[in-house]
């Protein structure tokens, strides 16, 4: 049985979970004997350079289409030339229906798009390629039993056609000596801070803890530096001084995580919520959103808020904060749920559902 991957998402994104989910799938896949072909020769995507040779390109808007445009023709010809088993687009482009003869497995990670409707643009595809890709697929792949129903709900699809399969997280601990200039005592918030992501909620309901605790601070790590709107909002609320950004990288975003007091995660809906799992690897205690399908990756290792209410989003940072004994609890607690995720069962689980198609 041979596996083959498309393009769409490793040109899509230069970070990000969904691509980190194929590339690491694929390096399971060399340990099990999987066969696969990932055909792809333009990305940028940092983490392509983990298996294999890609060249890379200046990025504007008329390079990304470019490029797009290039690694679609490509894939063309190798859907035509019929070489493999089973198709596995990364997205949901459905540029391959009008070639594709062999059956093909299609993940879905969540329904943003369709849930917050208004928070994105409308001249977006994504609503309607998932919905075409996802009713004429012969399996579908659902990242959390959430998303699972999510795709019932909105799309009618059987339940016997879905199968559930959980993501893990790359991030490990770092012991070496690592050095930041960070503030002696913070709360960490890691990623998009736009739409879904609820990022303005959680900085006025911290706020308080902030002006009342001299030395704590919250650090924002990746997802671009702060906008001028973030920057008035936080001189208006008189937190300017406690709200710094960290660029990162792998081994920056594990040090934030092992040095955070907590890492907070207010999001109105997540698919899965690989970010729990990092602060889980990292030793880190979790204040989570009570939202979608992070309950599934939070577990009992957790301390959950609403995330609509300001003041329960306090209530739980505080607790946190002010209670040393809880905060140990949760790092094991977490460790245990940790155990539960990896991308060895995440590619054992998905080479099932190919053979099911089989």
């Amino acid at each position: 049985m041979k596996i083959l991957f498309d393009h769409q998402i490793f040109l899509a994104q230069k970070y990000g979970g969904i691509s980190r989910y194929f590339v690491e799938l694929v390096k399971k896949y060399d340990s099990l004997n999987q066969k696969y072909s990932l055909p792809i020769h333009y990305s940028n995507n940092v983490y392509l350079e983990d298996i294999k040779k890609i060249k890379v390109f200046q990025e504007n808007k008329f390079s990304n289409k470019l490029f797009y445009y290039i690694n679609r023709l490509i894939m063309n010809k190798y859907i035509k030339k019929d070489n493999f088993d089973i198709f596995h687009p990364t997205y949901y482009d459905p540029y391959f229906l009008k070639n594709l003869k062999k059956p093909y497995v299609l993940t879905i990670y969540d329904f943003m798009h369709e849930k917050f409707k208004d928070m994105f643009s409308p001249k977006d595809m994504n609503i309607t390629w998932k919905k075409e890709c996802a009713m004429k697929a012969d399996r579908i792949i659902a990242i959390s039993e959430n998303t699972k129903q999510d795709i019932i709900h909105y799309y009618g699809i059987s339940a016997d056609k879905i199968d559930v399969v959980y993501l893990s997280s790359s991030l490990k601990r770092i012991n070496e000596d690592f050095r930041l200039s960070l503030p002696k005592k913070y709360i960490l918030f890691v990623g998009n801070r736009s739409r879904y992501k609820n990022f303005n909620t959680f900085i006025r309901a911290v706020a308080p803890l902030l002006d009342q605790e001299n030395e704590l601070n919250v650090i924002c790590a990746g997802g671009g530096a702060f906008s001028q709107d973030e920057q008035m909002s936080f001189k208006e609320i008189g937190i300017t001084e406690k709200v710094k950004y960290f660029n990162i990288d792998d081994k920056i975003l594990a040090c934030l995580y092992q040095k955070a007091i907590c890492f907070v995660f207010p999001s109105l809906y997540e698919g899965f919520g690989i970010p729990v799992l990092e602060a889980f690897h990292c030793s880190c205690p979790v204040a989570l959103s009570n939202q979608g399908s992070l309950p599934e990756v939070g577990g009992k290792a957790v301390e959950y808020f609403d995330p609509n209410s300001l003041e329960s989003i306090l209530k739980a940072i505080k607790s946190l904060y002010y209670d040393s004994s809880r905060r140990e609890e949760l790092k094991q607690l977490g460790a245990i749920q940790a155990k539960k995720f990896s991308w060895e069962k995440t590619a054992e689980q998905t080479i099932a559902v190919y053979n099911k198609v089989i």
